[in-house]
């Protein structure tokens, strides 16, 4: 099998990938109809209710998904996913039921918007580190690369898939067949092979507590003691290289990437278009996604935070031109380098994120890294919902732009001041850009230090050989 595609080898990941790529596409397929159903059935094209329902579905990862990551640590995962999968499955059935009844109105779709946030917060954490005990660690960063690779091959086929179905059969349907695409991900659970998965780390954890814990000592462990959250806040603080990566993501996230608000905004509003045009939107935006997806699982080595910075100033200028198209069909083409920039940003901080954190910490930083992009969702929604219905729908997409270029600007002088980072650009020779980061320093000064050592050397030998030379 193929580099890109190497994690495919091992039987647990095998069967999660493309068990979940039918549960993403049914996932991709409702998020459409439910902005289409507050945007075009229940509202006259309001881009701020359909704000409010994007912000109410992620206001829960804000005050529930820290705590998540605590659970995702403690516990047995699949179990979790169990839980969860089930959930909103029934979510997706009694929302689609209320549609089919024509008993829904804005204020259920917000409730139900709650309460798949409220679950999906639970969820999140433990799916994301699922993924590390299902490949070795070396594998994982391949593994990362692909399972954004399902991910983005659902968000090519939903979106259009759900705009036909919506002209075809009508919204609530949609709803029913997501609640059934979650059957596959159960089904998926229920078939792995628990002796195959990777937890070395809980294995040397565990075989370290049985040589040096009494059993009482153990079993008071076994408890976790609290404060566990706050454990994990202060191990990211800690550290600045993922302070960095936490706010550069964050804030292009919450302000950059609402996408299911602004191209259902540009579809309706400013082009005329019908559900099929939105669908077709998500479908172009993940062509650029998947592409990058698979360019991420060809990656061999842990991504750094000047790769997320780089990523992140490629997608500012993909906003830029993105947000400026005058026509349909350069807005759609446009939209291919958008999504291509923005899954090389989100699997370079989310690879660089886990393979950096001790596997203790994994889930627990997961669960804030997880907090700060989608629960900065609620802000950036009602914000860049107003702006798009108060000034034009072209200025909800241009204002993720300019927030993306400030940050990077941030961040490039913070890191010029803290870790000394210098940027030259070298016309004739390659590559280009040479960047110069505290693991530069670090190997220069190691160099020199050596070189040190060796000229030392070098003036003590010939410094013994003196007094004899003079004595012949």
């Amino acid at each position: 099998m193929g580099r890109t595609f190497a994690s495919l080898k091992y039987y647990n990941y095998r069967v999660w990938f493309f068990c979940a790529l039918v549960a993403n596409t049914g996932t991709w397929m409702q998020r459409v109809a439910q902005d289409w159903l507050v945007l075009a059935v229940l509202t006259e094209d309001s881009s701020f209710a359909v704000g409010l329902v994007t912000a109410l579905q992620f206001v829960p990862m804000l005050f529930f998904m820290p705590f998540a990551g605590a659970v995702a640590d403690r516990f047995d995962k699949r179990k979790i996913l169990y839980c969860t999968q089930s959930l909103q499955g029934l979510l997706a059935f009694g929302l689609g039921a209320m549609v089919l009844l024509d008993a829904a109105s804005v204020w259920h779709v917000c409730l139900f918007a709650f309460a798949l946030g409220t679950v999906g917060a639970f969820d999140g954490p433990p799916r994301l580190v699922f993924i590390s005990e299902l490949v070795p660690p070396r594998s994982l960063p391949n593994a990362v690369g692909l399972n954004s690779t399902s991910f983005n091959i659902a968000r090519l086929i939903g979106p259009a898939l759900s705009g036909v179905l919506i002209a075809w059969v009508g919204i609530g349907w949609v709803f029913i067949i997501n609640g059934f695409s979650f059957v596959f991900t159960l089904f998926a659970l229920s078939i792995m092979r628990p002796s195959e998965y990777y937890r070395a780390s809980d294995k040397a954890a565990d075989a370290q507590q049985d040589t040096s814990d009494s059993p009482a000592q153990a079993a008071e462990k076994s408890k976790r003691p609290k404060g566990q959250v706050r454990e994990g806040l202060k191990y990211v603080l800690a550290r600045s290289d993922l302070r960095v990566i936490f706010i550069v993501t964050g804030v292009v996230s919450c302000l950059g990437m609402n996408f299911q608000l602004t191209s259902a905004s540009m579809a309706r509003v400013v082009f005329g278009l019908e559900a099929d045009g939105y669908g077709f939107l998500g479908s172009i935006l993940a062509i650029g996604s998947l592409t990058g997806a698979l360019f991420a699982a060809r990656r061999q080595t842990q991504p750094r935070v000047r790769v997320v910075v780089m990523a992140a100033f490629a997608f500012a200028i993909a906003a830029s031109l993105n947000a400026l198209m005058p026509t349909f069909p350069l807005y759609a083409v446009s939209l291919v380098l958008v999504g291509l920039t923005m899954l090389t940003l989100l699997t370079s901080a989310n690879t660089a994120v886990q393979m950096s954190t001790d596997p203790r910490m994994r889930g627990r930083v997961m669960a804030l890294y997880q907090t700060v992009m989608q629960g900065s969702t609620p802000i950036g929604a009602l914000l860049v919902g107003w702006i798009s219905e108060a000034l034009s729908p072209r200025w909800g997409v241009g204002i993720g732009a300019i927030s993306a270029f400030l940050v990077v600007a941030g961040a490039y002088i913070w890191g010029r001041r803290t870790w000394d980072v210098q940027v030259r650009y070298h016309l004739r020779s390659r590559p280009h850009f040479d960047i110069r980061g505290p693991l530069e320093h670090e190997r220069d000064a190691a160099v020199e230090t050596a070189q040190d050592q060796i000229n030392r050397e070098i003036a003590q030998s010939q410094g013994d050989k003196t007094p004899g030379d003079h004595a012949r």
